[in-house]
């Protein structure tokens, strides 16, 4: 059974009650920019689950009926207990190599960028482990774990991590000794120096204990999170595949052959000699850190909160409706949403080409909804809501750009006041 779907509601009220928690004692760790980036790359993340062919429970179903060599009995307690410990255990592994390894870097990064810690940095994930995550867990089905039992187990898992995320929760006493808290959690996002790839556990932090690579939280030392060479962007898509556009570019672009073959398995960060001096990367100033934070007024914030509401609202009912809609709709229902995203993105940065995009986005989905219902692929009451929701999302965002350009405007007047 997945568990997420049911946590998703607790996890919002907890987003909420800990934004108002920050506020009450003068240490609110949320910006909007930061909080609906991370909410957008969780939107996104489940978002390609839609359409995306899930390779791994292909692999694992085939494994599970033809090659397994144990059996996981479901009415056991002993062997959910024993099935918790392997999938922790093999959890840490993917974890660590995640972080250690550039290809896989390039789908974990996105977790990672965020340069505030809170409990939205947590919904951050990734819309690409497709690509990399099921490999790590293939022993289980060769042991003969029910894909029930593997998908309750993953899902708790996931949510157990969600507290972890917060700044406001101390050291936790004896319990820092066996399972991942707060305070060792905050440890593993930080980019300092003594931090960095560190307390790689989900659940159990004695994997970190047993295997060296555990840290505890220094409290005279404060973290700083984020990334080393920091995204600077709110785009959910480039956020998704700048590591692995960077890997493709030295592939392309580096003149020895070993080199190119080694780009996909080198550790993280590694470059090719030729292309460190080729395309130089500017890692952050620790002593100076500045987090990317441009900034647009309370209307547009405002304006881009409601937007992302009545995605989510969008976003929910096409999650319900994934079983009944067919390819084409389900296609046309995702394409509205990453569109939605990308121009959130570009109105949180402030790019000029907010504007031309909107209105690509409102032209292009009202035409696919014009066809679908010439073709009778969906009803007038569809097609009634559909309209609705585009006239009063172009709204929003017509808000959002006519801003921005009012706050050009401003800025351009009083530069030109003080030459």
């Amino acid at each position: 059974m997945n568990f997420v779907p049911y946590a998703i509601p607790i996890f919002l009220l907890m987003i909420v009650m800990e934004l108002g928690w920050g506020l009450f004692k003068g240490n609110n760790t949320y910006r909007v920019n930061d909080s609906i980036n991370s909410l957008s790359m969780g939107l996104l993340s489940t978002v390609t689950k839609f359409v995306f062919l899930n390779i791994g429970a292909l692999v694992f179903t085939k494994i599970s009926q033809e090659y397994a060599i144990w059996a996981f009995d479901i009415n056991a307690i002993g062997h959910w207990l024993l099935a918790i410990l392997l999938y922790d255990f093999l959890y840490y592994w993917f974890h660590r190599i995640s972080h250690e390894r550039q290809f896989f870097w390039g789908s974990h990064v996105v977790h990672h960028q965020s340069e505030d810690y809170n409990l939205s940095t947590a919904l951050r994930q990734t819309s690409t482990s497709f690509l990399t995550t099921w490999v790590f867990y293939i022993p289980c089905f060769f042991l003969g774990m029910p894909i029930s039992m593997f998908v309750s187990i993953a899902s708790a898992h996931l949510i157990y991590q969600f507290w972890v995320h917060s700044q406001h929760i101390p050291k936790l006493g004896v319990f820092e000794w066996f399972m991942v808290s707060p305070s060792n959690h905050r440890v593993h996002h930080a980019q300092n120096a003594d931090y960095i790839d560190k307390n790689y556990g989900g659940l159990l932090i004695i994997w970190d204990r047993l295997f060296g690579t555990y840290k505890a939280e220094d409290e005279k030392q404060q973290a700083i999170y984020g990334i080393r060479v920091p995204l600077q962007s709110w785009n959910p898509i480039w956020a998704n595949l700048h590591i692995f556009a960077g890997m493709l570019r030295d592939i392309w672009h580096t003149n020895r052959w070993s080199d190119k073959f080694r780009v996909l398995w080198s550790k993280t960060g590694w470059h090719p000699e030729d292309m460190v001096e080729r395309f130089p990367q500017q890692k952050s100033d620790l002593e100076q850190f500045e987090k990317y934070n441009p900034q647009r007024s309370s209307r547009i914030n405002g304006a881009i909160i409601v937007q992302y509401l009545l995605l989510a609202v969008l976003h929910f009912w096409s999650a319900g409706q994934s079983t009944v809609l067919s390819s084409a709709l389900m296609w046309a229902v995702v394409i509205a949403q990453v569109a939605v995203l990308i121009v959130i993105g570009a109105v949180l940065e402030g790019k000029a080409y907010a504007r031309p995009f909107e209105y690509t986005r409102l032209l292009g989905l009202s035409s696919m909804l014009w066809i679908s219902y010439s073709a009778e692929l969906i009803s007038s009451d569809w097609f009634s809501w559909g309209l609705g929701y585009l006239m009063a999302s172009g709204i929003l965002m017509r808000v959002c750009v006519n801003g921005d350009l009012e706050t050009q405007g401003s800025r351009a007047q009083n530069q030109n006041q003080i030459s």
